[in-house]
C-alpha cells in the first residue's frame, strides 16, 4: 500500500506541475492536484519507512484521496458540459479537476480494497 501512495502521489504532483506550466504559470489553484499528491506522496513515505505507523498514515492517504476525489469532481463535473459546448471560462481546469477527482478516486477504490483485504487476511490467520 505504501508503494501504491508514492506512485498515486507522483502521479498527483506530475499532473499539478504540468497543468501549473500548461496554463503558463498564471494560477497558483493549478497546483492544487501536487499538493493533494504530496500529502499522499508523505504517507507513503511515511508507511514505507515506519511499520508501526503504516495502517495510521495510509487512512490518512485514503481521507486525502476521499477529499480529492468530492473536490475534483464536485467542481470539474458540473463545468464539463461548458467544456464541451466550448463555453467555458477556464477548460483546462475543468478537466484537471476531474482528472484528479478520477485519479484519487481509483486510489480510493485500491485503498478500500487493501483495507477489506488486510482485515480478512488477519481474520482467518488466527
Amino acid at each position: 500500500m505504501p508503494t501504491l501512495a508514492i506512485v498515486f502521489g507522483l502521479i498527483l504532483e506530475a499532473m499539478g506541475i504540468g497543468s501549473y506550466f500548461l496554463t503558463g504559470a498564471k494560477s497558483l489553484t493549478a497546483l492544487i492536484p501536487a499538493g493533494f499528491g504530496t500529502l499522499i506522496l508523505l504517507c507513503g513515505i511515511i508507511g514505507a519507512k515506519f511499520h508501526n505507523a503504516r495502517m495510521h498514515v495510509m487512512h490518512l492517504a485514503a481521507l486525502v484521496g476521499l477529499l480529492g476525489a468530492i473536490g475534483g469532481l464536485g467542481r470539474g463535473l458540473p463545468k464539463l458540459g461548458a467544456v464541451m459546448s466550448g463555453t467555458a471560462e477556464h477548460p483546462t481546469a475543468v478537466i484537471m479537476s476531474i482528472a484528479m477527482g478520477v485519479v484519487c478516486l481509483v486510489f480510493l477504490g485500491l485503498c478500500v480494497k487493501s483495507f477489506v483485504d488486510a482485515r480478512i487476511l488477519k481474520k482467518y490467520s488466527k
